[in-house]
């Protein structure tokens, strides 16, 4: 993987956690129009790049089965995570109990975000997982922090998290320079999966966060910059 695109996706991650020791005050606000930006960007580099690529191969008919797998796991790993991934904290965590579903799931999630990144044609994928990780990697920096856990600690955890990305691009490498097969045979099939996990989660973050279904002007102006970035990424890529 080029320098930028592993210091993109770690440090974003790395970064949007720990601002977690620079909030002193409630920043719930502020971090649900990050979840917006992120979800409108999310939804838009899927409906624009990431459909019509998976559906491009001679595989395409079976595509739609592996974007649907993707949809169901990212409910399944809901179950652990709480809704971590796309910056949800539905519960209080007291003491200091190790929350291991939440890790898991987390590490797992981004570990498959970041198989398909060994194509090396999707800029926009790359910018699409490095956002949404900066209000999960924020979220999950606050469970530790109600957990109690010391500073030392939470940092430790967070590199755990950042690094979940680059090494799934660096397995998947692994795999398609070994005796599975070329990276080719499976990357539309991993992309699908990615394909239903991005679905799920921008819908979500677009929907759940938003008071009786209603957006106000701050958030539809997150939503409408969000889908903006994602179409100049779009037309100058030449689409």
């Amino acid at each position: 993987m080029e320098a930028w695109k592993f210091a993109v996706l770690f440090f974003c991650a790395f970064l949007g956690g720990s601002a977690i020791f620079l909030v002193k005050s409630d920043k719930s606000k502020l971090l649900k129009l990050i979840l917006s930006f992120s979800g409108a960007y999310l939804f838009a580099i899927t409906v624009l790049h990431l459909i019509p690529d998976a559906y491009s191969g001679s595989d395409s008919h079976e595509i739609g089965i592996f974007i649907l797998i993707g949809f169901l796991l990212q409910i399944f790993l809901e179950q652990f995570s709480e809704g971590v991934e796309h910056g949800h904290i539905h519960k209080h965590h007291d003491g200091h109990t190790f929350p291991y579903g939440i890790m898991i799931s987390l590490c797992l999630h981004a570990f498959l975000e970041g198989m398909p990144l060994a194509k090396d044609q999707h800029n926009e994928l790359i910018f699409g997982i490095a956002l949404h990780h900066i209000p999960a990697a924020f979220a999950l920096a606050s469970i530790f922090m109600q957990n109690n856990f010391k500073k030392g600690s939470i940092i430790m955890y967070l590199i755990l998290f950042a690094i979940m990305a680059p090494l799934g691009f660096y397995v998947s490498i692994g795999l398609s320079n070994g005796t599975i097969g070329g990276v080719d045979a499976y990357f539309n099939k991993i992309m699908g999966i990615v394909i239903g996990i991005f679905l799920h989660i921008s819908t979500t973050i677009l929907f759940e966060s938003s008071a009786d279904h209603k957006i106000n002007l701050k958030k539809m102006i997150a939503v409408l910059l969000g889908i903006g970035v994602a179409l100049i990424g779009f037309f100058m890529g030449g689409h």
